[in-house]
């Protein structure tokens, strides 16, 4: 089993094209062709999480935080910290591969993870992403349409929330008449010809869309086939930001900052006051999530979990919502859980024993509190 094989299994969840624009995901250093040894989780790489890989004999790193972010002018490794251990990576044959902000938008990602962490139940996307979804409509022989749609579904078509191989077909009459230097897979050239059709709608993800498209044109059996592709406005129900959901039983507003403490396994965070009224339902953020503010309002929570919170924003929030922030590296450590669980799971699939996963086993958080 190739580090590839991994990566790209984890890519069906945490799709790349799902990141934010701007992010750098994927591979930051190293090769995905080499063979998988055992694995390092962590949220950012430092000095000591190499030292550790190393020890644990990992050849794959995978951190939430891109290793590479901005473009590097110059690899100094007399004096750039990035630099020497880029060269320590390579030196030791480690590769090191990130997700970031599509783990953040993905399904039973940092938020999803951060709401199991605070024991909450039903919990959805706290904001769905929209207009990243097409419906691509493919016009096929009737018994092509199932091999056909099958190859797209293989590609990345077809997923409706909790549901995969979804498509529309709908039987009609296509005709055409190919010129004298076409080769027509039904009829004669130069001849006007009409067929038993099959109208297949799919929708796809705006990543997966070349994917898909080339799977059907690799099997479908017309020299020209006929598609369209339509952009949508719809919501897409597989990715968002943020999650929302409930308590088993309400507390009041002691209770529950208590209740974070704990889960958290926090001491130290800020806040502001709320309604003064039972808390039930909870919207979360893992990492820098203020901005969703209003959508967490709107949504009738009564409590916002999420980090980076500025002075103003708590303004914003006051007795309209208890606003909590627990956080950076609080708010998203929990994720490794998340993708620990993944990666065991593809281990057992492959009946791969051999592979070890680990945890980073220390902090690599750099955000300290002063006690007097």
């Amino acid at each position: 089993m190739t580090i590839c094989d991994l990566t790209k299994y984890l890519e069906d969840w945490a799709p790349p094209g799902a990141a934010w624009e701007r992010d750098n995901v994927g591979l930051q250093v190293g090769s995905q062709a080499e063979r998988l040894k055992n694995i390092l989780l962590c949220l950012e790489l430092d000095e000591e999480v190499l030292k550790e890989a190393i020890q644990k004999n990992c050849n794959l790193i995978f951190t939430h935080h891109p290793f590479i972010f901005y473009p590097i002018k110059r690899l100094d490794t007399e004096k750039n910290q990035q630099a020497q251990l880029i060269e320590k990576l390579f030196k030791n044959n480690i590769t090191l591969y990130s997700a970031h902000t599509n783990l953040d938008f993905t399904k039973e990602g940092v938020s999803f993870e951060l709401a199991h962490a605070l024991r909450l139940k039903n919990i959805k996307f706290l904001e769905n992403e929209e207009s990243n979804q097409l419906k691509v409509v493919i016009f096929a022989p009737i018994e092509r349409v199932d091999e056909i749609a099958n190859a797209m579904f293989l590609a990345g078509a077809g997923k409706i929330g909790e549901y995969d191989a979804c498509s529309f077909r709908l039987n009609g009459e296509g005709t055409f008449r190919g010129s004298s230097k076409s080769n027509p897979a039904v009829g004669k050239k130069e001849q006007f010809e009409t067929v038993n059709e099959v109208r297949l709608e799919v929708l796809v993800d705006s990543w997966n869309l070349n994917k898909v498209l080339g799977a059907m044109l690799k099997t479908h059996p017309y020299e020209e086939p006929a598609y369209d592709v339509y952009p949508l406005k719809n919501k897409n129900t597989n990715y968002g930001a943020g999650a929302i959901g409930e308590l088993d039983t309400e507390m009041n507003e002691k209770s529950f900052l208590l209740h974070v403490s704990k889960s958290l396994k926090i001491k130290n965070f800020k806040y502001s006051d709320g309604r003064n009224r039972k808390i039930k339902k909870v919207a979360v953020c893992g990492g820098a999530g203020a901005d969703m503010l209003g959508k967490a309002i709107s949504s009738c929570a009564d409590a916002f979990i999420t980090s980076d919170i500025k002075y103003h924003n708590y303004h914003d929030a006051k007795g309209k919502i208890l606003f909590i922030d627990a956080g950076h590296f609080e708010t998203e450590i929990f994720s490794m859980n998340a993708v620990e669980r993944k990666i065991k799971k593809f281990l057992e699939e492959e009946l791969e024993d051999r592979v070890k996963v680990f945890k980073y086993s220390g902090s690599t958080n750099p955000v300290k509190f002063y006690k007097q």
